[in-house]
């Protein structure tokens, strides 16, 4: 269930809209009657809102105030904002510095609810971005946002979303480049114009300024209509120019003109066309190498290149391999309709072995793979490719028995974080809430209480954790996959002395 901590000086209008949304049995919610409230509201609850509905006009702190400082506690936080007529130029400014849209009062419940709807799909876009670690160059210094860090990729989310600069995003063949644009799309402010995506590689030459820019009736042999181009059809929107390396040197000048003047021609026609398009680019190839040879404009790239994504390949990360396993099995267990719940571990040997050529996008393809071939509910070596386990110097000829108990016992189940929440998810069947050794806590079997059992098992997976590193609380954090702030409030909660563990 979704948090929502709704922000109004009117009462009436808060309960209005709590009465709407708990209505719909999604959503949990909270009240705060002004800024100051709610700040001190967001600060202390655990986990924090996914979405902050928020007044405009407010005493002792306005909405927009109150935008700013709740997006420095967290980027990620979906916001909308509430605005009486008068008052639409600032709802309008608070869309400009983070809010994802606003709603004029009154505020009717259909389209309360469709707006958050947009919003929490433009929400999911960025969560799925954590399956394509981005990095950001900027200011001469990489952020870097993984399946684990998923703030630094709200963050980079957060500072695209603000501005109308074009967008380099580099990496190899399915890394995930289109997906890291929709996202940057689907949160800004032209989230209601057109999202237009454009091969350049898959485009004959001949056809390539007839595509972007459109062409009049008669202007070339076949022209028997005129026809808009993608730049038109964008008009307010997005252009995603995918595989940009592969553009012809002449539509590199003609794009670098509408870059700079904002301004093209269709095809046969004398007549100059206003674009008001934002650029975002993604490329596989090596562009300074191309400048160097002269196959791709120095100007263009630097017109481009305003604020490079570089998206690594998964070769170079497969300590996320796992991570990414989890969130194709619970995607296809949708799709699917099955209840597969992990895999196993050589399987997973396997998997993180394998040098993975076409990234995210053969990862994902190879656990779709398994799911049609598995019978049971744990994906096996048997059920994975022939090629990749040949890759892997695997010997078919040689895999035990599948689907075996003991193979059961060996898989690996998904990571117990969901939904970005911050703390240990140790839910689960009633009868599988079970110690290292597979038996319920002795001390706590008689009153057979789940609580118990679970901060039971939540105090013996840190004390073992930290005897493994020693105490080192980032250490911990990081190779045991909590969130460091989680560890600490457990740490203090059970009374645990980090230092103990040191030798």
């Amino acid at each position: 269930m979704l948090k929502v901590l709704v922000v109004d000086d009117d009462q009436g209008l808060r309960l209005s809209v709590k009465s709407v949304l708990t209505s719909t049995g999604r959503f949990e919610v909270e009240e705060a009657f002004d800024g100051i409230n709610a700040l001190e509201k967001f600060k202390a609850a655990d986990p924090r809102p996914n979405v902050v509905i928020l007044d405009v006009d407010m005493p002792r702190m306005n909405g927009l105030e109150t935008l700013q400082q709740i997006k420095e506690i967290d980027p990620g936080v979906i916001v909308i904002m509430l605005t009486a007529h008068a008052s639409l130029g600032d709802a309008v400014q608070a869309v400009k510095d983070g809010a994802f849209n606003y709603l004029s009062k009154p505020v009717t419940a259909e389209d309360l609810l469709a707006l958050l709807d947009r919003a929490l799909q433009a929400h999911t876009l960025i969560s799925n971005i954590a399956a394509s670690a981005p990095v950001m160059v900027e200011a001469g210094r990489k952020i870097i946002g993984n399946t684990t860090q998923m703030m630094k990729v709200f963050n980079i989310i957060h500072k695209l979303a603000k501005v109308e600069t074009p967008v380099l995003i580099r990496g190899a063949s399915g890394t995930g480049k289109e997906l890291v644009a929709k996202a940057i799309h689907f949160n800004s402010s032209r989230k209601d114009g057109k999202f237009v995506a454009i091969n350049c590689s898959a485009i004959p030459e001949n056809l390539f300024e007839s595509e972007l820019f459109g062409h009049e009736k008669g202007s070339f042999t076949g022209a028997h209509d005129r026809k808009i181009g993608k730049f038109q059809y964008a008009e307010g929107g997005t252009l995603f120019l995918d595989e940009v390396g592969d553009m012809p040197a002449l539509m590199q000048v003609k794009i670098l003109r509408v870059l700079q003047e904002k301004l093209f021609t269709p095809v046969g026609s004398n007549r100059e066309i206003q674009s008001n398009v934002r650029i975002i680019a993604a490329t596989n190839r090596p562009l300074e190498e191309m400048i160097k040879n002269g196959s791709f404009r120095e100007d263009l790239f630097y017109r481009l290149n305003v604020v490079p994504i570089f998206l690594p390949s998964l070769a170079e990360r497969k300590d996320d391999i796992e991570r990414m396993i989890h969130i194709f099995i619970r995607k296809f267990n949708e799709t699917h309709r099955r209840r597969v719940t992990g895999v196993s571990a050589d399987a997973l040997n396997v998997l993180k072995k394998y040098s993975w050529p076409g990234n995210i996008r053969e990862l994902e393809n190879v656990i779709e793979h398994s799911f049609v071939l598995e019978s049971g509910n744990v994906i096996t070596l048997a059920s994975l490719p022939e090629s990749l386990l040949e890759a892997c110097g695997v010997n078919l000829l040689e895999l035990p028995d599948q689907g075996t108990s003991e193979q059961m016992e060996r898989a690996v189940e998904p990571v117990g974080f969901e939904g970005g929440r911050d703390d240990l998810d140790l839910s689960g069947d009633d009868d599988e809430e079970l110690t290292e050794e597979g038996s319920l806590d002795p001390s706590l079997a008689g009153s057979l209480d789940f609580n118990a059992q679970k901060e039971a098992f939540e105090r013996e997976f840190i004390v073992k954790a930290l005897r493994t590193f020693k105490g080192r609380i980032n250490q911990t954090a990081l190779h045991a996959n909590i969130p460091k702030k989680t560890l600490l409030r457990k740490i203090e909660k059970y009374g645990i002395i980090a230092k103990d563990y040191s030798d």
